[in-house]
């Protein structure tokens, strides 16, 4: 998380500078697809989300922290959602984006906005999602303030893939097994050790990164957090345990990794294994498992 001594302007410029930094190498670094496979995960995070009696789909949509596009994109092309606007404090981000909408053909529009202080009319969106970004907002309540201002009235509010605090522990004991093996498993596969810098946009970037994530999340909290700013029928769950478990494992020995060292066979070891245990999760664990347990959280929520 970030340090106690950061102000919230000094968080959000922080913010923008690693993930302008970032964005170049982003959907690389996280096997973001923009095909069949991710247009169906993002679909199902969604719903799962949203929850049952939600709309199939949404005309207006806004996401927050859009990034380089992994959901909205994705939701267009599914036809989820018909008009995405996407938000993003990183300019660089939302440069990626658009050269990822162009090359997919498909249309939105980009603001770089501070998501607590939208510049953007009362009520008029249908939808207010995003994925993996209220960690990194100083004011959440703020924040949901605002999502709920320009929400429609019976408007939807979904958010996936929030840390959860207790997930966020027991999710270190994988990445602490790994980062022992890592220097074996470099060796077996013949895998050359990362340059410094590699990473991220470099070692400027490896510096900023601790300071990025405000917040892990208890799930009561981040319910009444959302009824407080005037949100109705907030429910969280959550989501990933195995999958995430395996996907930080692997992630932990492929950071000391020169990537273009690492065969095609692991990778594909690697994505397809955790596309599984993602099935696994959603079936048999999220539906019955408390929800702090699990890596990441989802928030859904009503105007």
């Amino acid at each position: 998380m970030a340090a106690a001594t950061l102000t919230p302007d000094e968080i959000r410029d922080v913010n923008e500078r690693y993930h302008d930094g970032a964005a170049a190498a982003y959907d690389a670094k996280w096997g973001i697809d923009y095909g069949d496979v991710g247009q169906a995960q993002v679909v199902t995070k969604l719903r799962c989300a949203l929850g049952p009696g939600a709309p199939r789909s949404f005309g207006d949509a806004l996401e927050i922290g859009a990034g380089t596009g992994y959901f909205s994109l994705n939701l267009l092309q599914s036809g989820v959602i018909s008009r995405a606007t996407c938000i993003d404090i990183s300019p660089g981000m939302l440069a990626t984006l658009s050269a990822n909408a162009q090359r997919l053909g498909v249309g939105v529009e980009t603001i770089a906005a501070d998501a607590q202080a939208l510049p953007l009319p009362d009520e008029s969106f249908d939808l207010v999602f995003g994925h993996a970004v209220l960690h990194h907002l100083p004011d959440l309540g703020a924040a949901l303030r605002e999502f709920r201002r320009v929400l429609r009235p019976g408007g939807w509010l979904a958010f996936a893939g929030e840390p959860s605090r207790r997930g966020d522990r027991i999710a270190a004991v994988p990445k602490r097994a790994a980062a022992l093996v890592a220097p074996a498993w470099r060796a077996l596969l013949r895998i050359d050790a990362a340059p410094a810098g590699h990473d991220d946009g470099g070692a400027h970037n490896h510096e900023l990164e601790r300071h990025v994530d405000v917040h892990a999340f208890v799930p009561a909290d981040l319910s009444r957090v959302a009824r407080d700013a005037g949100l109705r029928a907030a429910r969280v769950h959550g989501e990933e345990l195995l999958a995430n478990w395996f996907g930080w494992a692997n992630r932990t020995l492929e950071a000391g990794a020169d990537p273009d060292t690492i065969p095609m066979a692991w990778r594909q070891y690697a994505f397809r294994g955790y596309l599984l245990l993602q099935k696994v999760d959603r079936r048999a664990l999220e539906p019955w498992l408390p929800p702090d347990v699990f890596y990441n959280l989802m928030l859904g929520a009503r105007r």
